[in-house]
């Protein structure tokens, strides 16, 4: 499969809400970066932190756009994150249902048709705003 394959079928998987086929796209070891957070590895991590979000998120990403390097083993995908704020995240502002539209982009690294790493950015100030906070 080739590195642009792979993000599609990543991302068209996160859409279908198919986090089987997420998951199985992804090195045991897999790095993921979050926007405002530490650097988590493996798999046990990742499915985790999809649980968390699909209990506080709907989100369907749309305008995908991908990018590879020469060698296909950097990949990135800029999109627009259209989503509804189901149940309070933490202690980020209450949720209520609020929707939001939000500019994202994701950093990928592939190897041997894994992904070993996931880095994903969006600003984090235009979502409280869209929120109320």
């Amino acid at each position: 499969m080739s590195s642009i394959a792979i993000i599609k079928k990543y991302y068209e998987a996160f859409n279908a809400k198919n986090w089987e086929v997420m998951l199985g796209l992804l090195d045991e070891n897999v790095r993921h970066d979050s926007n405002q957070g530490n650097s988590n590895y493996g798999l046990d991590h990742f499915r985790s932190f999809l649980k968390h979000m699909d209990e506080c998120y709907d989100e369907e990403l749309r305008d995908l756009t991908y990018l590879a390097s020469e060698d296909g083993s950097r990949l990135a995908a800029e999109f627009t994150v259209h989503g509804t704020y189901k149940n309070t995240d933490g202690d980020l502002p209450a949720a209520n249902g609020q929707t939001y539209v939000l500019p994202a982009g994701a950093f990928l690294e592939q190897k041997g048709g894994k992904i070993t790493r996931v880095t994903t950015y969006y600003n984090l100030e235009d979502w409280l705003k869209q929120v109320g906070a």
